[in-house]
């Protein structure tokens, strides 16, 4: 990841960490300097991941690059039927999103039994999880000597930091609440997200300029129902034996979460899409 935005010329901060950390427990008592998810010594990129994304897409010329069409069969692997009814064939087809997202397409022919339950096995990191997003006038919080680093036992949010940049003052946070218990629960969720950074934060963590609220277990192109039961560790990815071996020279799978190395994370989808390049090199060779 560094290399690559450092080939983009993208630009870095460090992430602020400055400061004491609170904890919460499930009584709701506040502790400070008892936090323990800080990200001190990490990066972020100005832009976030989108500058990421769109500086890959650049390099690509503008006609090969089809948004906004989901995919619905994969024909005698080269051929791709979208939802509107349209199709597209290609040379080869790598399919870039989520094992099991992609193990519940439908495939002419259909796909040997031990491949679609390989597929459909491989849990998607962090696709049951819900993230949100407060944005604020200013960073208050280090006026009051205070890191933005905190985590819970009571929730609704368990780990929060400061997702300040230039010309922004944020606090983030993951949900510690079940998908299930939170479906169709948004204005819930966010009323109770805003009343815990007021009990952490101060009267000033409850009255945002903005909140921004994604779910990705409700995301159907990110998550699967399986998906919703929460991951208790980080599994142990990489490419089962049934995936070991492309099912022909036109269709392969690839994902972060099949990668050599770094599973479910950014370095991992790099990891893949070095092994997906390698494989479409050579079958074009052969």
């Amino acid at each position: 990841m560094a290399a690559l935005v450092e080939r983009f010329g993208l630009r870095v901060f460090p992430q602020f960490s400055h400061g004491a950390q609170l904890f919460e427990t499930a009584q709701g008592d506040v502790i400070r300097d008892r936090g323990f998810a800080s990200m001190q010594g990490a990066f972020r990129v100005h832009g976030g991941m989108g500058a990421l994304v769109y500086a890959l897409a650049a390099e690509l010329p503008e006609e090969s690059v089809l948004t906004g069409r989901s995919v619905r069969l994969v024909s005698d692997a080269s051929e791709l039927q979208f939802a509107d009814g349209a199709s597209l064939s290609f040379d080869r087809i790598v399919m870039a999103l989520p094992s099991r997202v992609a193990g519940d397409l439908h495939y002419v022919p259909h796909l040997p039994p031990d491949t679609t339950a390989a597929l459909q096995s491989i849990p998607t990191w962090m696709a049951g999880h819900a993230k949100l997003v407060a944005l604020y006038e200013s960073p208050f919080w280090r006026d009051d000597g205070l890191s933005g680093d905190a985590s819970s036992q009571r929730g609704p949010l368990v780990e929060i930091h400061d997702a300040s940049s230039d010309g922004s003052a944020a606090l983030f946070g993951f949900l510690g609440v079940s998908a299930a218990a939170r479906a169709g629960q948004r204005d819930a969720v966010i009323s109770a997200a805003l009343a815990q950074l007021a009990r952490l934060f101060g009267p000033r963590g409850e009255a945002p300029q903005a909140v921004f609220y994604t779910d990705w277990a409700e995301e159907t192109e990110t998550a699967v129902s399986a998906d919703h039961a929460p991951l208790t560790h980080h599994p142990a990815y990489g490419r089962p034996a049934a995936l070991q071996e492309a099912l022909s020279d036109r269709l392969y799978f690839a994902s972060t979460e099949l990668a050599p190395e770094m599973g479910g994370f950014l370095e991992g989808a790099l990891a893949a899409a070095d092994e997906a390049a390698d494989w479409v090199m050579r079958s074009l060779s052969v």
